[in-house]
Formats: structure tokens, C-alpha cells, sequence
């Protein structure tokens, strides 16, 4: 290790402790043990460019163990991106542009938002699918347009994180070569020594994965840690480095877990700069060290790029066909124009809305190349799967992922494809089960992505599976969720919008749920109003208005003639999706929903989110039971006669 590389390291280590000091808050121990490990990654490996943050065949980097932002955000900073020294001194503050942890789209730089433990090394996984995929899509021989890795920074806890290792497993299966994975392995965490609470063999459980497995005795050996990266690189496999480290190098307390997310006193900053030789001024990066990361990080990321151009350039004129289309893929620009041989049902007759959203799924991925995705081994019941084939080491142009039974790590998997860019990412499992997905749902919502996840069997209609099958709260929890379109169609032309919706440029997830039962094609209902969230089916002659969603829509469209039967005209209004209505003008919500109307909501599900809209809600505040189907909807009171009768005793 030169001279150089210890005064970056030590100003990193010093620097990072005194911002978190300053700011009060923050997680010292990370930043003064992997201070070599990630100086190492960024002057010696990353290719990544200041000046066009998102150049397409960049490597990416996920800080997985979020907690370490300060590390990144000086790493950003000493590299060139848009981060200035007042922002290192603003760390954690209100406003800042170097908040707690990483934010992607708020900090440049930032590949993904990181934080909850596990996150960010599954969505590392989809980044180098997505890698993988177009490598082989658009690669020549002597012509590699798309070759870049996914980098990780990770711990102990992001190892001890079930997501994690679902998707480790995954990634060592698919033989994902272009992913390293840096573990920062101190044997301490928060609670104490890591022995406390795990005693498994790190290598011996990556192999049996099917990883690629390497170790550095002492973190802060630079050469060492720059020898095992490039050892890691020229593997086929996914590949591990556990690099020893001592979490709080330098610190008094330093190999101890007080270190890990506590501020350190003055004194203890004072005793770190003594440990550590350091005497440079307080918050300061001297011109050496900005000097090092220009030459190292910056400049040769601008080299990188620049020959990537003439490549590029060479690439186009020997195979311009495929220039042109890889130019769609990585600007986004697919769209559908043409829906006149879209699949189509006849009104009156009857089809699940899961066999729906599989056709229409199916025919948008014969038009649109940049799909991916599948099911978490339910693709005969969510009828949800990709296009080209099974994606695997011997089909790396399939689109069809089989990601097994790791419905969370599937969906944060599919948050990387995403955010690595040109692919649009897909899954899809039962509804009950969004509650394993539910912390990458929201990963997404958080970052303003598109994912798409698919859930079919959103009812007690589900029948004899019985209730660890049947969904209740589960609609209500994702609809709470800020930033989460859910969609909950009626039949195919609602589904078909939705779907169709879904894969637009949208700026938040899209949740589709569909029925495993039959339902009626309604003649009343349209894809324009679907997408405005809310709109009337059946109007009416009283103030009184049923709304409803889903398959319940066509039994509340039997009770509202019930209704008429006894003189009551009521309005019938079909609400898919509560998300889009709220975005829709005060006039509009107002001409569907009219203040003066008595509302009752009908829906086979938890009440609390329909008093929003409604004065009275028939929903299930119970769990479900085993039952064949013929039997549930008299068991809990969805029939045309049941619900006349609970609005003529509850609303009229």
C-alpha cells in the first residue's frame, strides 16, 4: 500500500467520523473498518463517470449495508459527483442532500436506496441479471458493448437476512459471473459479537451455493483486497470476498459494538486522529487526496467511457440493426402503439381475471423486447411468466425468470432489473403472500420505479386452501402504502387497462390482483374510466351509490337491481384502483362519488380503507375458512339478496 492510499483511507476514516460527530448521529464503526475496502473498489476497479452518471455500461455499485452512507457520500464527493463539502457537513440534516441512508434519485451517484439489511444485495442480483441479458442479446465477438460488473458492499447483518440468501441461491443457480459481493466481515454487530447469534460457515454455504468464495486476512491490506477483486472478476461465478476487518478501526473503543451506531465524542475523534498520524484539518480533503481520486476514479471512468464510445460507434456501423434496437433499450424507447390484435373477450361471457392478465401479459411481451420476469413457482396458477424461453446459464436470452418459492427476494430482484435500466421487470405470486414481498414493494415505491408485481387468488374465493391462503388485510395494507398503485379490475376490460397501464412510464409500482374463480364480462364497464381510478357503471335515480371493485363489482350490479326491485335506484360506481382516483380533479371525483350521496362499499376484504369514500362498508374484518367455493359467498354475505338487505338495514 503506498503512501497515498493511507492518507485517502485515514481521511475517509477521520473525515466520516467527524461528520457523523457533527451531525450527532450516523454509524462510525462501518466507515472507519471498510474505509480500505471500498478506497481499494473505487481507485482501482469501478468504472464510473461524474460527468454522465448514467452511461449505460457504467459498473454499478450497491452500498447493501446502508448504514455506511457517509462513506459513500465522501467516496462520491472525492470521485466527482455533485456532492460538496457543505453536504458532507450538512450529513443527516433537514434538507439534505446526504441524508441517513442512501436515497437513489436524491443523491447523485446513488444506484439504489438502501437501508433495510438484505435489500440491496437482492436487488444486486437483478442488476446483474439485467447485465447478463443484454450482454448476450447485443455482444459480438470483439465487439462487448455491454460488460460492466454489480459490486456490493455487504456485512453480517445483510448475510443473516433471509432475502439475502433467498437471492444468493438464486444468483449462484443462474451462474451470474459479472456480480462480487464485498462482505465486510468484523464478527460484530449492533446486539454484540456476530458468534452470539450465527456460527455458520460463510464459504463453505457460498460454494454449496454455487458462488465463487475468497478471503483477506487483514482489511486493511489494499493489495490484498485489489488481488482477491480481481481474482473475483475473472471468475464465472458469482463471487464473495470476506474481507477481515475491525469494525471502528482507530477508535478507542474500536472491535467493540458500542462502535457500530454511535457517534463518537471529541475525545475519542482526538484519539482517532493520534491512532491514526492524522493531523489534517477538521472536515478537510487536502489536494493530494482529491488529486488521487481525479486521476484514479474520475479520469479513468472518463477513459472508460470514452473508448466504450468508439466502440459503441464501430459497433453501429458493423451491425446497425442491432445499434439501433440496443439505443431503444437503453432510452427506454419501447412503447405500444397498436392494441388492434390485443387479446379481447366478448361481454356476457366469463373468464378469471387471472387468465386475463396472463393473455394480455403474454401479448405485451411479444411486442415489447425489455420485459422480464416470472412467477415464484406459480406460473400455472398466477398464469404469469415471461417471454423467449426459461432465463438460465443455458438461455441467457429467456425472459422468463423461475425464481422457486422466494417470493421476497423475486420481488427485490426485480427493483434491480429496473433500476440497472433497459428492462422492464415483472413477478408474480399469490396475493396472500404480498406480505413476503411487502418490504421490496415498498423499496420500490420509496425509489419511484415501475415495478410490476402481479397477484392472482385475492379473495376467500380461494376456497378450500382455507385461510392461510385468503387474503383479508392484504388490500388494505398495500393501498395505505404511499406511492403504490393498486389495481384491483372487474373483468377484462379493466384488467386489460391495468395491464396495459402497468407498463408505462410510470413513476411509481403498479400491484395487480386478480381472481382465480370466473368471472362475468360486464358490458358496463371501461377501460377509460379504469384508468382514472373510479368511475360510475350503473347510474341511478337516488342519491344512493354501491361502490365496489374486483369480482364483487358484477354481485353488487345484481343488488342494485335488487334494489330497483324495491324502489331504490341506486348508482353503481367501480373503483379499481384508489390510488388513481385521488390523483383525478376535485370535479371529477365529485361528478362520481357526490358528496351528498350516502355511499355503501362492497368488497371481500378488510373494511378500514373504503371509509374513506363510504358511509357504511360490507367487507370480511375476519380471517377466511376452508370451504369449496359454492359455499362462500352465502357464508359471508356477498350475494345480490344478502347485500339489498345490509343496504336497506345500514345506508337507506
Amino acid at each position: 500500500m503506498s503512501t497515498i492510499d493511507n492518507k485517502c483511507i485515514n481521511s475517509l476514516r477521520v473525515v466520516g467520523a467527524e461528520m457523523i460527530t457533527k451531525a450527532k448521529s450516523g454509524h462510525p464503526g462501518i466507515v472507519l473498518g471498510s474505509a480500505p475496502i471500498l478506497h481499494t473498489l473505487f481507485t482501482r476497479h469501478i468504472n464510473l463517470n461524474a460527468n454522465d452518471a448514467k452511461w449505460f455500461d457504467r459498473d454499478r455499485f450497491v452500498l447493501s449495508a446502508g448504514h455506511g452512507s457517509t462513506l459513500l457520500y465522501m467516496l462520491l464527493h472525492l470521485s466527482g459527483f455533485n456532492l460538496t463539502v457543505d453536504d458532507l457537513k450538512n450529513f443527516r440534516q433537514k434538507g439534505s442532500m446526504t441524508p441517513g441512508h442512501p436515497e437513489y434519485g436524491h443523491v447523485p451517484g446513488v444506484e439504489i436506496t438502501t437501508g433495510p439489511l438484505g435489500q440491496g444485495i437482492s436487488s444486486a442480483v437483478g442488476m446483474a441479471i439485467a447485465e447478463n441479458f443484454l450482454e448476450a442479446k447485443f455482444n459480438k465477438p470483439e465487439y462487448n458493448v455491454i460488460d460492466h460488473f454489480t459490486y456490493v458492499l455487504c456485512g453480517d447483518g445483510d448475510l443473516q437476512e433471509g432475502v439475502a440468501m433467498e437471492a444468493a441461491s438464486l444468483a449462484g443457480h443462474l451462474g451470474l459471473g459479472q456480480l462480487v459481493v464485498l462482505y465486510d466481515s468484523n464478527d460484530i454487530q449492533l446486539d454484540g459479537e456476530v458468534a452470539l447469534a450465527n456460527s455458520e460457515n460463510t464459504k463453505m454455504k457460498f460454494e454449496a451455493m454455487n458462488w465463487d468464495y475468497f478471503k483477506v486476512e487483514d482489511g486493511n491490506d489494499v493489495d490484498a483486497i485489489d488481488e482477491a477483486i480481481k481474482a473475483a472478476k475473472a471468475s464465472a461465478k458469482p463471487a464473495i470476498v470476506e474481507i477481515k476487518t475491525v469494525i471502528g478501526y482507530g477508535a478507542p473503543n474500536s472491535g467493540e459494538s458500542s462502535i457500530h451506531g454511535k457517534p463518537m465524542p471529541a475525545d475519542d475523534i482526538k484519539t482517532l486522529r493520534k491512532n491514526l498520524a492524522y493531523s489534517e484539518p477538521e472536515l478537510t480533503f487536502t489536494e493530494d487526496v482529491y488529486d488521487f481520486y481525479k486521476e484514479n476514479v474520475l479520469a479513468r471512468g472518463e477513459k472508460a467511457e470514452s473508448d466504450w464510445n468508439e466502440l459503441l460507434n464501430a459497433y453501429a456501423n458493423k451491425f446497425p440493426e442491432d445499434a439501433e434496437e440496443l439505443n431503444k433499450f437503453m432510452f427506454d424507447g419501447f412503447s405500444i402503439d397498436n392494441t388492434d390484435d390485443m387479446p379481447t373477450w366478448e361481454d356476457g361471457s366469463e373468464e378469471s381475471t387471472r387468465k386475463v392478465m396472463g393473455k394480455v401479459l403474454d401479448w405485451i411481451n411479444s411486442k415489447l423486447p425489455n420485459t422480464i420476469g416470472g412467477s415464484a413457482d406459480l406460473t400455472a396458477s398466477t398464469m404469469v411468466k415471461g417471454a423467449d424461453g426459461i432465463y438460465g446459464p443455458s438461455n441467457t436470452l429467456g425472459r422468463n425468470i423461475k425464481f422457486g418459492v422466494r417470493e421476497h427476494a423475486m420481488a427485490a430482484i426485480c427493483n434491480g432489473i429496473t433500476l440497472h435500466g433497459g428492462m422492464f421487470a415483472f413477478c408474480a405470486g399469490f396475493f396472500v403472500f404480498s406480505d413476503y414481498l411487502k418490504p421490496a414493494i415498498r423499496q420500490a415505491a420509496i425509489m419511484n420505479i415501475p415495478t410490476l408485481f402481479l397477484f392472482s387468488h385475492d379473495t376467500v374465493c380461494v376456497g378450500e386452501d382455507g385461510p392461510t391462503h385468503q387474503p383479508i388485510e392484504q388490500l388494505t395494507a398495500l393501498r395505505s402504502t404511499p406511492n403504490v398503485n393498486v389495481y384491483r379490475p372487474a373483468d377484462s376490460r379493466e384488467m386489460t387497462a391495468a395491464v396495459l397501464d402497468s407498463v408505462k412510464k410510470n413513476n411509481y409500482p403498479t400491484v395487480i390482483t386478480s381472481s382465480r374463480q370466473a368471472l362475468p364480462n360486464l358490458a358496463c364497464t371501461s377501460a377509460e374510466g379504469t384508468k382514472k381510478g373510479a368511475y360510475t357503471v350503473r347510474k341511478g335515480k337516488s342519491d344512493y351509490i354501491l361502490l365496489s371493485c374486483g369480482s364483487e363489482l358484477s354481485i353488487t350490479l345484481a343488488a342494485a337491481d335488487k334494489l330497483a326491485e324495491q324502489g331504490v335506484d341506486v348508482s353503481v360506481v367501480s373503483m379499481p384502483s384508489q390510488f388513481l382516483f385521488d390523483k383525478q380533479t376535485a370535479e371529477y371525483k365529485e361528478s362520481v362519488l357526490p358528496k351528498k350521496a350516502k355511499v355503501m362499499a362492497i368488497e371481500m376484504g378488510a373494511t378500514l380503507g373504503w371509509y374513506k369514500y363510504a358511509d357504511y362498508v360490507k367487507g370480511i374484518d375476519t380471517f377466511g375458512a376452508s370451504m369449496p367455493i359454492k359455499y362462500i359467498f352465502d357464508e359471508y354475505g356477498f350475494t345480490a339478496d344478502k347485500i339489498a338487505e345490509e343496504f336497506m338495514a345500514n345506508v337507506k
